[in-house]
């Protein structure tokens, strides 16, 4: 699988993962601000809670997807070093938050709750796990 990943990369691998990865954290910081209008906390008059509320959700799913396959990525090229503890760590942390958090938004119920700590949860861990890769690569 890693020749397919360096062959559909055309050999930059570390560089498609930090644009995927940097895209995946603009995506979140842009999350936050789609939840504060959909739980009310801001009030633009260009967009409501509801519809802010579905963005939310697919750009979430945008998230998603994109996370998915940059560990992909990363699980099938590199291999985790001494120093990529800490990142691999973050990674799966922020994608097992993400998965309880969606599961939590599918099942509903009073678990709804913890919905906003399950979020900034996800996106601590997203901002860590950028910090210790592409955040090291790009600084």
């Amino acid at each position: 699988m890693g020749d397919l990943v360096e062959s559909l990369t055309r050999g930059n691998v570390t560089e498609v993962k930090v644009l995927l990865a940097s895209v995946a954290i603009a995506l979140a910081a842009y999350q936050l601000v789609l939840i504060a209008v959909g739980y009310g906390k801001l009030r633009p008059r260009f967009l409501g809670a509801r519809p802010a509320s579905r963005a939310h959700r697919i750009v979430g799913t945008t998230i998603l997807l994109v996370a998915v396959v940059t560990a992909l990525m990363c699980v099938s090229y590199f291999e985790i070093e001494d120093e990529a503890v800490w990142h691999a760590g973050f990674a799966i942390a922020f994608l097992a938050v993400l998965f309880v958090k969606v599961a939590v938004v599918r099942r509903g119920g009073a678990a709804g709750r913890f919905l906003p700590v399950l979020g900034a949860t996800a996106f601590v861990l997203l901002a860590l796990t950028w910090a210790t890769s592409a955040g090291d690569f790009l600084l």
